[in-house]
């Protein structure tokens, strides 16, 4: 008899164990992280997220305008442009253009910087956030 009652706790504890990893697995959603939709429905990050577009938006005009690009090449020189990749498929021909690109190149760096900072910020944000549906951080097993 006193054997079923030390089973009772342990069960009980395994059970406990197994609906925290159940949640943990659910919580995951490795498309929505792949994807960056948890920055993107981050409200603290829509700030950055509108300096980004209205950067892009500036570049496709004044490359359109100055190098006679279509939107398509000029939004596709200005992404990889801000992304620091720069295949060299396309390049500004004018001094004023290639002016300006020393300008947008020197932003994008720090947008870019800025973006891998806020992925890092909801990120962190989501794994020090209270356990849910009645658990508490007390019930994960202790590190040893």
């Amino acid at each position: 008899m006193d054997e079923r009652k030390s089973k009772k706790p342990e069960e009980a504890t395994q059970q406990a164990d197994r609906k925290i990893i159940e949640r943990d697995i659910k919580e995951y959603r490795p498309f929505k992280r792949l994807l960056l939709l948890d920055v993107l429905q981050d409200r603290e990050s829509r700030p950055l997220l509108l300096w980004v577009s209205f950067v892009l938006l500036v570049g496709v005009i004044v490359y359109h305008w100055l190098e006679g690009w279509s939107v398509l090449d000029s939004l596709y020189f200005c992404v990889i442009t801000l992304a620091t990749i720069g295949y060299g498929d396309l390049t500004p021909t004018t001094p004023l253009a290639k002016a300006f690109t020393i300008f947008y190149v020197i932003n994008g760096i720090g947008i870019l910087v800025g973006f891998f900072d806020r992925i890092r910020v909801v990120r962190a944000r989501e794994l020090t956030r209270p356990a849910t549906d009645g658990d508490s951080k007390d019930n994960y097993p202790k590190e040893n």
